[in-house]
């Protein structure tokens, strides 16, 4: 098992992404700099949180042209499971690999806090530990976190059971109350909230270690 994570200049959720799986759940991991094409021996691709390339434009509007980019839609083809974190959903957005785009919140405000979520659907691996409707609590760091989309493609993934989580407390504006979701597959999950924040026991919470070990399967 070898897990990838993609870096981007401007990526500062790497090494907590790292931390999670290799330091908490034992998984070699390995940095993967934006200009890479070779994905061959990864069973699992994260795209962490951060500011990858400033945000200029807006976010991931840059980090989808990037090399490693072409090679993940390839590996998502494939069947390989790819987690995009905050900064990492937005990529996948922009990518096209996952519907809907994020937005600046509601309140036009950068949000620091935690997030009740509820899980929303058991279709994919991803949630495979939980059963529907079960709460968890995860951080949140985001200032474009509001997740949009066309009404048409709300009951698109909707339809497909592919809205993984929603907020218990809409902290962003979001439609539906969304907080992540999966393409139809179920092998890419894409999520505001950071489960890597909430995996070592040191912390005192470990909400976040069951979406993470679910990269090893």
């Amino acid at each position: 098992m070898n897990i990838g994570i993609i870096v981007f200049p401007g990526s500062n959720c790497d090494r907590d992404v790292r931390w999670a799986t290799e330091g908490c759940l034992g998984v070699p991991t390995s940095f993967l700099w934006h200009e890479t094409t070779d994905l061959d021996g990864f069973d699992a691709i994260v795209i962490p949180g951060g500011f990858s390339y400033g945000d200029y434009l807006r976010c991931g509007a840059i980090a989808r042209f990037a090399p490693v980019l072409n090679s993940l839609i390839s590996f998502v083809d494939k069947g390989g499971k790819v987690l995009g974190i905050c900064n990492g959903f937005q990529i996948l957005t922009e990518l096209g690999l996952l519907q809907g785009a994020l937005t600046r919140n509601k309140n036009l405000h950068f949000i620091c806090d935690r997030a009740n979520l509820s899980i929303e659907s058991t279709k994919s691996t991803w949630m495979k530990n939980y059963k529907k409707h079960d709460s968890i609590s995860l951080p949140i760091a985001h200032g474009e976190g509001r997740y949009q989309c066309s009404s048409d493609v709300l009951k698109k993934l909707q339809d497909d059971d592919s809205v993984a989580l929603r907020y218990g407390d809409n902290p962003n504006g979001s439609i539906y109350d969304i907080a992540g979701i999966t393409n139809k597959k179920g092998n890419v999950l894409g999520m505001m909230p950071h489960p890597e924040r909430a995996c070592d026991d040191a912390l005192g919470d470990i909400d976040g270690k069951s979406i993470l070990s679910t990269l090893l399967s």
